[in-house]
């Protein structure tokens, strides 16, 4: 069943703890295919593990604080096929730029840019997290946003098909 949430600077309600559970639980199982497609992005930080709590689920040399651009590398270098979809914008740069330099050769992972993108969407294998926010510092701790999260197979796998038919299959 879906969960709809209304966040803002005010609220407690805060995206960001939706998106860690969602890709450290993918972490955790591996495998399957993962898109965030956003017009905006930061390398938000989403995991603070200075207490080792992520410890087993971020690898042997686990990072004391974990930002978007290192889960995303490590899910795909767990085996998990990552896609980004965003803007080639000036805003989107540093976030690009440390997916690109932090992927090998053992890692599925991609980055797409597109100058009409506006959807905001982060799926992954039988879940769909969509919405009006883009995966910024401020859709996720400032601005008034309303996010849809669903554990959801029929949702989740029409998107992934949507998805790779826009921009795999172009």
């Amino acid at each position: 069943m879906p969960r709809t949430l209304r966040t803002n600077a005010r609220s407690a309600l805060r995206a960001d703890s939706l998106i860690r559970t969602a890709l450290l639980a993918q972490l955790a199982g591996g495998q399957g295919e993962v898109w965030l497609v956003s017009a905006w992005i930061s390398d938000v930080e989403l995991v603070d593990n200075s207490d080792g709590a992520f410890d087993y689920v971020l690898g042997e040399d686990p990072p004391e604080r974990c930002r978007l651009s290192e889960l995303l590398l490590l899910l795909a270098r767990a085996g998990t096929k990552v896609r980004v979809v965003t803007r080639p914008a000036t805003a989107n740069e540093a976030f690009v730029q440390r997916l690109r330099s932090g992927a090998d050769a053992a890692c599925d992972l991609r980055v797409i840019e597109d100058e009409d993108v506006h959807e905001k969407c982060l799926v992954g294998p039988g879940w769909i997290l969509q919405g009006s926010m883009n995966f910024t510092r401020n859709g996720l701790a400032r601005n008034k946003e309303q996010i849809t999260y669903a554990v959801d197979e029929r949702a989740a796998a029409q998107a992934l098909v949507e998805f790779q038919h826009e921009w795999e299959q172009a």
